[in-house]
């Protein structure tokens, strides 16, 4: 017998009439450069919180032994036991409309039984669009204003973002997956990939999961609050021009990304986000350099040195 996808949750009974919702999603373990995609999710759950209306067994998904849950040890016992958590939970945007957040660590395995399992929820639910969101590294400087990737199972969807891409094969993803699988079902789905500098890639990157947010109002229509997501962008960059002024080296660096980036944008054929001189250094070089740059900074920083 086909096992069943919704022995994979447990869902609340009480949920209301929500014909006409959105779900959003994030997983945490695919990319997600400058932690632009959990910085979303972490945002949300923070400002406008919502109980759990569903929740995954995720005993039956996880590889604990690839990803170990934290324990906390307090001197001659074990205290506590962070348990790891997939769940759906109802929230309300700023003019009260109902939407749906579904977080939580990617599933190891059942992928498949997973996205069925998402969509027995939309269907039971009557959501109208399911998004993701995610960051991913790119040759470019944070002087620039940051750009988006979108992809929906139906073009109409996306056709106030610019594409990038046209055809290329990578690792795959349960978000992806989930996406594909709704959109063979008739459901529209899509997602959103911030452009994080990829000298950022391993930091927490504020400003990209505030451009995942704007993304999100624009294709959704919710209503979603962004000041506290705004002044952390705000505080994060000006400590990297801090870091940047102190350098000349790292100066040059950035000035040589602009440069890439501004030959891109003002380019008629878009189909890369590298300049094309061979005098330039590339965008790996150049990131290379920079991550080397801001590695030391940080033991400086650990170490106590002024």
């Amino acid at each position: 017998m086909v096992p069943d996808p919704e022995d994979l949750y447990e869902v609340d009974s009480d949920v209301p009439v929500l014909d006409g919702a959105v779900l959003l999603h994030h997983f945490d373990g695919f990319i997600d450069a400058g932690s632009a995609g959990r910085a979303v999710a972490d945002h949300l759950l923070d400002q406008l919180g919502g109980p759990v209306v569903a929740r995954f067994d995720v005993d039956r998904l996880l590889d604990y032994r690839s990803r170990r849950p934290p324990m906390t040890y307090a001197t001659d016992h074990w205290a506590e036991y962070e348990a790891p958590e997939l769940a759906v939970r109802l929230l309300h945007d700023s003019d009260d409309t109902p939407f749906l957040l579904l977080t939580g660590p990617e599933p190891d395995r059942e992928w498949e039984r997973v996205a069925a399992a998402v969509r027995t929820l939309i269907e039971r639910w009557g959501v109208r669009l399911t998004a993701g969101f995610h960051g991913i590294p790119m040759g470019v400087p944070h002087t620039r204003p940051l750009g988006v990737t979108a992809h929906a199972t139906r073009s109409e969807l996306v056709g106030g973002f610019q594409p990038l891409f046209n055809r290329m094969q990578i690792p795959g993803s349960l978000a992806a997956l989930l996406e594909l699988r709704l959109g063979e079902a008739g459901h529209d789905a899509m997602g959103f990939a911030a452009h994080v500098p990829h000298y950022l890639a391993q930091a927490t990157y504020p400003a990209a999961g505030l451009t995942l947010l704007d993304s999100i109002e624009r294709a959704t229509g919710l209503s979603l609050p962004g000041d506290a997501l705004r002044e952390a962008a705000h505080r994060t960059d000006t400590e990297i021009e801090r870091q940047v002024a102190e350098s000349d080296e790292v100066a040059e660096v950035v000035r040589a990304l602009e440069q890439q980036y501004d030959a891109f944008a003002s380019a008629s054929e878009k189909g890369s986000l590298l300049a094309d001189s061979e005098q330039m250094p590339t965008a790996e070089e150049l990131g290379s350099e920079f991550e080397k740059f801001l590695a030391e900074q940080q033991g400086r920083g650990e170490s106590g040195e002024s």
